[in-house]
């Protein structure tokens, strides 16, 4: 039986996840990709226009596949489509199309009465219109992900500096602005079936220094349970059902949730490999089954978790080449798991952007205990050295 999964880049989660999860299920795996030259020549991937659900179908067609997924925030909606189009089990285009469109999204919770957040689309070629009562605000590209072009804008003339720069990037991109919602950052993780959906827990986000959004730790704390309730109506209200999906919130001073975005997909940057780790669970297995029909009563998920992890993220703090870093690292240190991934290839250059692609490499532990956890990955860190030649 085979599998097809839609993808752009080569990620750890399909190279790390999907396809060996594949294999511990006795699939075939074939990536569907429009970029084959960028994957490691024992790939299994497949020239395709990905972004295209016709070409998705004619691709997959003729070997008669049992799952059509995808992981990325790209191919939600086209890989649905083209799930439909084939008879598999997928997840509804309309939910992938609002999880991608954040303007989009804002306005389906709003209609249904769960959580009004001030939004105003900026069109190409058009000037921002927003009122001196939206300020602070947040603007970004209105389908970016990663935090890419990510800023908080204090006033009006910042707005205007800030468009003007994400337009010499990305001249064609509609950008919303929104008000800024302050409050602990923190995410709600999910596998559904189409009618249940599980919970799988949460992390608490720290953030880098404003005006950028650069995630640079994450510590495990699922959400309480009234918190829980409100994130699974916003969830219905967009439509969320089979497959993972990533949600990321805040809770104001006044205890209410507030609806960051809602990524229709596995978390990332190594993030979904830590919580299959933490879990004990065959994370990528378990999704894929959703996508075979299986109902997620049927996984055997954990309903407590009795260990704790945190994860930091190492950042460039300017552009230049890496020219000495860690390689990949698993050890331990008493109960506590340690790892290290390297995100940057020594001898890379890259440009300083204050985003997720400033990234070097990931530490995470995982153990018994918050305290034990913080003290060995503290530990762990100091031991280790990143340099960058500007």
């Amino acid at each position: 039986m085979r599998i097809y999964l839609t993808a752009l880049n080569p990620t750890d989660a399909v190279l790390e996840g999907f396809l060996p999860a594949a294999e511990s299920l006795g699939l075939s795996a074939t990536v569907l990709t429009d970029r084959p030259a960028e994957w490691p020549a024992d790939a299994p991937v497949t020239r395709c226009a990905v972004r295209d659900a016709g070409a998705v179908v004619a691709a997959a067609a003729s070997n008669r596949p049992v799952a059509l997924l995808s992981n990325s925030d790209h191919l939600q909606e086209a890989t649905a489509i083209a799930a439909r189009k084939l008879g598999l089990p997928g997840k509804d285009p309309d939910a992938a199309r609002l999880c991608k469109d954040k303007a989009a999204a804002r306005r389906a919770i709003a209609t249904a009465g769960l959580d009004l957040v001030r939004t105003v689309t900026v069109d190409p070629g058009t000037a921002p219109e927003v009122s001196a009562g939206m300020f602070p605000a947040v603007v970004k590209p209105r389908e970016g992900v990663a935090s890419e072009d990510a800023y908080l804008v204090a006033d009006r003339p910042e707005l205007v500096a800030r468009v003007a720069e994400i337009r010499s990037r990305r001249p064609d991109a509609a950008l919303v602005v929104e008000e800024y919602l302050a409050g602990e950052l923190r995410t709600f993780e999910t596998l559904g079936d189409g009618t249940d959906l599980a919970s799988l827990g949460g992390w608490r986000t720290a953030l880098g220094p404003p005006p950028t959004f650069t995630e640079e730790s994450l510590a495990w704390s699922p959400p309480t349970e009234p918190a829980s309730t409100e994130l699974r109506a916003c969830l219905d209200a967009l439509g969320v059902g089979l497959g993972a999906c990533h949600t990321e919130y805040v809770v104001a001073a006044d205890g209410r949730v507030r609806l960051i975005e809602v990524n229709y997909r596995l978390i990332g940057d190594r993030m979904d490999l830590i919580l299959a780790e933490l879990l004990g669970v065959p994370l990528f297995e378990h999704v894929i089954r959703l996508h075979l029909g299986e109902p997620v009563a049927a996984l055997g998920l954990p309903t407590t978790v009795d260990r704790y992890a945190q994860v930091e993220y190492v950042c460039a703090d300017r552009s230049g080449r890496l020219t000495a870093a860690p390689g990949p690292l698993d050890t331990g240190h008493g109960e506590v798991r340690l790892g290290c991934r390297p995100l940057r290839a020594v001898g890379r250059f890259a440009e300083h952007t204050g985003t997720n692609r400033d990234y070097l490499a990931v530490l995470h532990a995982i153990g018994p205990d918050r305290d034990s956890v913080r003290a060995s990955l503290a530990a762990f860190r100091a031991d280790l050295t990143w340099t960058i030649v500007e």
